[in-house]
């Protein structure tokens, strides 16, 4: 897979504007501001594919990114305070559909930074997808940002929020920095694995 040959393919505001689900969807979801347009330009090894906003909350739309086996989709960032109620209440019913439809969403990664406490819309987000259907895992942003004890104090927090009562841990964390490249080869090959799994699925059909 050429990660370098990605395009971006579409920007839908609304639910009727979405394209067709003919190849497998990996979504990337986080809060405003958390690094996710920086995560999606460090895995296409690409400087300004998606566009990192310097207004929080800006981005209102789900944006289609196309790598020939996949799609990558990168959903409007949550909790940004300063954005109207109605254009929340917009942005909530465009991801809620986004995720309900029937979509070859593969798997999700659920972006948060390595530096501050999980938000109650962290929160929420994260028990949605434990009990959904979607296979996903927790990129963990801006990890360079923080030193060895920090980042161990910081892991160990995340971890101790979702564990069963067997003490198992129910969440699988990659730490990621846009800065040295931490769990970019990671994330690659859980993209990579996914655009396999599906064109062998897709082979066997026929």
């Amino acid at each position: 897979m050429k990660f370098e040959d990605a395009f971006f393919e579409f920007s839908a505001g609304r639910l009727n504007q979405l394209p067709p689900s003919d190849l497998p969807e990996i979504v990337f979801s986080g809060k405003s501001n958390v690094g996710k347009s920086s995560l999606i330009n460090k895995i296409l090894n690409r400087k300004s594919l998606a566009r990192v906003s310097a207004t929080p909350g800006k981005t209102g739309t789900i944006n289609f990114y196309n790598l020939k086996e996949c799609r990558l989709v990168d959903l409007p960032g949550y909790g940004y305070a300063k954005v109207s109620h109605a254009e929340k209440l917009r942005w909530a019913e465009l991801v809620e559909g986004y995720l309900s439809s029937d979509r070859n969403i593969e798997f999700v990664l659920q972006i948060i930074d390595i530096r501050h406490k999980l938000t109650e819309n962290d929160l929420h987000m994260i028990e949605f997808l434990m009990q959904s259907r979607f296979s996903f895992a927790v990129v963990v942003t801006k990890s360079d940002k923080l030193n060895k004890t920090e980042r161990t104090r910081q892991l160990v927090y995340f971890d101790e929020l979702f564990r069963n009562e067997n003490g198992e841990s129910l969440v699988h964390y990659i730490p990621f920095s846009s800065v040295n490249g931490e769990g970019v080869d990671i994330i690659k090959q859980i993209i990579q694995s996914i655009a396999h799994a599906y064109a062998v699925q897709l082979t066997e059909r026929e």
